[in-house]
Formats: structure tokens, sequence, C-alpha cells
């Protein structure tokens, strides 16, 4: 994809729809003796839905599985809504879409693996994580040089925050911070 195609993609982009294992994180699951699920997140990921939140911008999660670790990320980051157990994730994305009155040239969403593939087939901008399975990368308009939960979520919103004019903002006014 050329970069004038890419800009205008991330220029439309008002909600980011991010898949949670293999994206927000590196894909591993611990369980512990106590059958609790742990899961390890990157903090510049969270860092930049932060930002891109302070920006105005929306964001969700869709992802296969339940896990109550997700519930608290999420709202430790003010994501909402978090869809869990979608085995299926295109209901749960029209249903989103039709709520927040979005159109999918307006959604980014960041993914890993086969069940993302209708998602990233009917969105304006599909990201495909570093180490996404090939069809996945195929089928992504951008790439990220992360791997899933290694920043890749950060990557993606600094991408379209810099092509939205936004970036260069929110870093003068963390610059411009003084005592």
């Amino acid at each position: 994809m050329d970069s004038s195609d890419l800009r205008t993609r991330c220029a439309a982009i008002d909600l980011l729809i991010v898949d949670v294992d293999g994206v927000l994180t590196d894909g591993g699951i611990i369980y512990g003796d106590d059958g609790a699920e742990l899961k390890q997140f990157h903090v510049r990921d969270g860092s930049g839905l932060k930002i891109w939140q302070f920006v105005g911008k929306r964001s969700a999660l869709i992802t296969g599985r339940r896990s109550k670790v997700v519930e608290v990320r999420a709202a430790e980051l003010g994501i909402d809504p978090v869809i869990q157990g979608a085995v299926e994730k295109m209901p749960a994305y029209r249903d989103l879409l039709r709520g927040g009155g979005w159109r999918p040239e307006q959604v980014c969403y960041i993914g890993d693996d086969l069940p993302d593939l209708p998602l990233l087939r009917h969105c304006g901008l599909a990201v495909a994580v570093a180490d996404a399975c090939p069809e996945v990368i195929a089928d992504a308009h951008y790439v990220t040089r992360a791997a899933g939960g290694r920043g890749a979520v950060r990557e993606a919103i600094e991408l379209i925050l810099r092509c939205q004019g936004h970036w260069q903002t929110i870093v003068e006014r963390f610059r411009g911070t003084s005592l």
C-alpha cells in the first residue's frame, strides 16, 4: 500500500478495535495453581490507548476468549465496550458499529489470527501485528514492526495520530509540562 492511501485511510479513523490474545498480549496464557489466568500487557500499549482517548477517540476490545484480567485491564484503561467470548467476531462487530453509529471506514481493527480476518476485511484500516499469521498479514493495510504484546497497538495508534496531525500536539503537551 502506498503512503498516500495509508494516510487517507488513517485520516478517517475514529474507533480503534483491538483483539486481545496475540495483540494486546504476546499470546501466552499462564495458569496459576488456583486456576487463575494471567496475561502480560505492555505499558506503552496502555499509554497509547490513554493518548487515543485524550484526543477524543474511542476504543473497544473484541476477543474470542473470556478472562477476568481482560476486564481489569480494560477498566484501568477506560476501554468500553469489552466484548469477550466472541468466537465469531463479525456479529459483535456489526452490533458495535450499529450501536455507536460508526461506518466501517471509521474503524481501525488490529488482529493477529484467522478469527480476525472478517473484521480486517471490513474496516477502514486493517492492522496486523508483526508476528500475525501469514493470512492476516496478507490482508492487512499496515503491518506493525512490533510483535503482539510488545507495543504493536501503540505503534498503530501513533501512525494514525501522526497521519491525523495529532501526534506532535501530544508530544509538545508532554514536553511543555513544567514544575
